[in-house]
């Protein structure tokens, strides 16, 4: 069975608490990424924004240029390891009923694995190494 250390993107958009939703929107849509690691030294830690996070925000009337990030993260964030199984993240992905994983290893974020990777894996399409 795949390992998420080899299916999951090494390539991961790290953004702060202060960046508004459209500078890390950009961000995303330029990397090609649907989230974005969000890491706060004063706060929590480590927290995910998605798409999804950003659509929220629009749909609700909220100024893109001056909401910060730090405002519409998901802190409580559940993080694969990358010696779990491919099958492990997607069970997680269905008990919480979301499309990301941030993979720690020893609290140190070195990728993310998304349904897009997973899907990939059991159709057999090759997973392209990035950096």
């Amino acid at each position: 069975m795949m390992r998420v250390s080899e299916a999951m993107s090494g390539n991961v958009l790290v953004v702060g608490p202060a960046h508004t939703l459209r500078q890390a929107a950009g961000m995303m849509a330029e990397r090609g990424v649907g989230s974005a690691v969000v890491v706060d030294p004063d706060s929590q830690g480590v927290g995910i924004m998605t798409e999804r996070d950003v659509l929220k925000a629009v749909g609700a009337g909220l100024d893109v240029d001056v909401e910060p990030t730090a405002g519409h993260l998901t802190w409580d964030v559940v993080y694969a390891g990358p010696d779990w199984t491919v099958q492990e993240a997607a069970e997680a992905m269905s008990r919480g009923g979301f499309r990301h994983l941030v993979v720690l290893d020893d609290g140190e974020v070195v990728g993310m694995i998304s349904v897009r990777d997973i899907v990939r894996v059991w159709v057999g399409v090759p997973v392209v190494a990035s950096t």
